[in-house]
Order: C-alpha cells, then sequence, then structure tokens
C-alpha cells in the first residue's frame, strides 16, 4: 500500500474512480460519465504545490485525493479545496480517515493554512469524515445543485492547520 504523486498514466483510473460516484448524486455535480480526454486538462493543471495524489495496492489505483486553490486571488494562495475520492470496492475499510491524516499532513508540507472541503448536504459519510477531522460547517448553500429534478444543498467544512 503506497500513496504516491499521480502521473498522467493514473488519469484512466483516476476518472474511472470519479464517475463510479457520479450516478450516486452525493459526491459530485457531474451528471454524466466523463472521459479521460475531458479530464486532462484539469489533471495537468495541477502544480507542485496543489498535486494530486494515488493511493494504490499491488499497482492498482483504489483511491486519489487532489487539492484545489480557492478563489484564485493572492490573498487566498494559503487556502485549498481537498478532494478525495475511492473506489466503490475499497469503501468502508478506513481509507478515507488515513487519507485525510496524510492530507493534512502534506497540506502544512505545502504551506496550506487552511483545508475546506465542499460536500453535498445529503453525502453523510464524507460529512462524517471531515467532522472527525474536527472540520467545522463554514457554510451553507440551500439547493444550488439541482440533478434529476431534486435540488440539493452544499456544506462548506473548513479547518484551520
Amino acid at each position: 500500500m503506497t500513496t504516491r504523486l499521480a502521473n498522467i498514466n493514473d488519469l484512466s483510473e483516476i476518472v474511472a474512480i470519479y464517475n463510479e460516484t457520479i450516478a450516486s448524486r452525493m459526491v459530485t455535480a457531474d451528471t454524466e460519465e466523463v472521459s479521460v480526454e475531458q479530464k486532462r486538462e484539469w489533471f495537468n493543471s495541477h502544480t507542485a504545490n496543489r498535486p494530486i495524489y494515488v493511493y494504490c495496492e499491488d499497482e492498482k489505483v483504489l483511491a486519489w485525493l487532489s487539492y484545489k486553490s480557492f478563489y484564485g486571488r493572492p490573498a487566498y494562495d494559503g487556502t485549498v479545496e481537498v478532494s478525495i475520492y475511492i473506489t466503490s470496492k475499497a469503501q468502508g475499510k478506513g481509507l478515507g480517515k488515513k487519507l485525510m491524516q496524510f492530507a493534512q499532513i502534506t497540506a502544512k508540507q505545502l504551506d496550506i493554512k487552511v483545508l475546506l472541503g465542499f460536500i453535498f448536504s445529503h453525502n453523510v459519510p464524507s460529512i462524517k469524515l471531515f467532522k472527525h477531522f474536527e472540520f467545522d460547517v463554514w457554510g451553507e448553500l440551500p439547493n444550488v445543485a439541482i440533478m434529476d429534478g431534486t435540488p440539493y444543498s452544499l456544506t462548506i467544512f473548513g479547518k484551520h492547520l
């Protein structure tokens, strides 16, 4: 088991894990599967200071996490959104906690001062994960997403590192 920087060869597995989450309407606001080509620019936009990591077991990617700059203004350079995606086959085994610990340690090494999580308000497993690591609710955006004719709210979690 290892967590390492993602490389372009991991993109197809990253996309496959991402696509697994779409049908649940709990994790992403995408409503249809995306292609590797559609995610290539997103992948390439990550840098040494805003990396993507993959968690592998027997050289198979089981999860990934990424950091994304918040709001794009210099005053917010220390504030970053963290995203964690785990393949369904590896969920419920404590991997989310392991990755959140890794995300916080690595964030400090990247000089990140604030971590944010944008989570659908009905995504109980992700909310439990963030609360376990003492993230607080910093905002609620009621019914801002519409999927399949149903409105969904977004909760913003934050933590100073």
